[in-house]
């Protein structure tokens, strides 16, 4: 197991338990004390712990992954979540983002295509090409700090970004001066990263500053597809997003169970499981 993936998974136990004890925690992650101390030491200079005699503890009891952390976890499936989803977006295309893991890959796999070539937009049934064979063809509208950077140096899209206050776990950034840029553009798609997906609710995520940001991203967009791995489904999370009458697609994987399908099919949702 390597660093990253042993720092992620003491976050994740530190997370459900709010303490960390070094022998249990080297017995879960099958590597040796002295391993689990230096971790924790680690982690502890950068202040994502405290560190106690014996083990950690966390900052409070709101304790929040930061993202850089959470990339490791499913990271098979939201590769292919990625790849699925830019199978569905169109040449010429505006698409906004939100934040999160799955988003991100979502952005590397559309500057991958676009680096390629790009499609022929008949996913995007018609919608507008690029009347300059050399300039972009793809813009995104993005909230996410980390998904700006990473799109910024891609001649091929066009990058977007809201303005705002970040947020330091998640990249992304929120408050009235996002919700300002949000509301002067359209987008043809929107594809949205959550945290929950629950067939009464709807869509959720954790902070509801977020889920403003991102209701904006639904309320801009001509279609609405929604990424995430099946552990989210039917999850709830703190602060909803929209229902799910105005997502037109979910992209998860091929773990999600049938019945939850047929719910998520009933409501009207093409599905796509990967």
């Amino acid at each position: 197991m390597s660093k990253p993936e042993r720092w992620s998974r003491l976050l994740e136990l530190l997370a459900a338990e709010g303490r960390l004890d070094v022998e249990d925690a080297a017995t879960a992650l099958e590597v040796s004390p002295a391993t689990i101390r230096r971790d924790l030491d680690e982690l502890a200079e950068q202040q994502m712990l405290v560190r106690t005699r014996g083990g950690a503890i966390a900052h409070g009891v709101a304790y929040e992954l930061p993202l850089r952390y959470k990339s490791s976890r499913h990271a098979s499936e939201k590769h292919r979540i990625a790849a699925a989803v830019a199978e569905l977006i169109g040449e010429g295309d505006v698409v906004g983002l939100n934040g999160g893991t799955t988003t991100t890959e979502v952005a590397r796999a559309l500057a991958l295509r676009a680096g390629a070539g790009g499609g022929d937009g008949s996913a995007g049934g018609g919608r507008r090409q690029s009347s300059d064979p050399a300039g972009p063809t793809l813009t995104v509208v993005t909230n996410a700090l980390n998904i700006a950077g990473e799109l910024a140096v891609r001649p091929q899209i066009k990058i977007v970004v809201t303005g705002g206050v970040a947020r330091s776990q998640t990249y992304e950034l929120v408050g009235p001066l996002t919700a300002g840029v949000m509301n002067e553009v359209v987008l043809d798609v929107a594809v949205l990263g959550v945290d929950g997906v629950d067939p009464h609710l709807g869509v959720m995520t954790h902070q509801e500053d977020e889920a403003g940001i991102s209701r904006l991203f639904v309320e801009r967009a001509g279609r609405v597809i929604v990424v995430t791995d099946s552990s989210k489904m039917g999850r709830r999370a703190f602060a909803r997003i929209c229902g799910l009458d105005r997502v037109d697609v979910l992209v998860t994987d091929s773990g999600l169970s049938s019945e939850m399908a047929a719910r998520l099919t009933e409501a009207g949702i093409k599905v796509h499981a990967v």
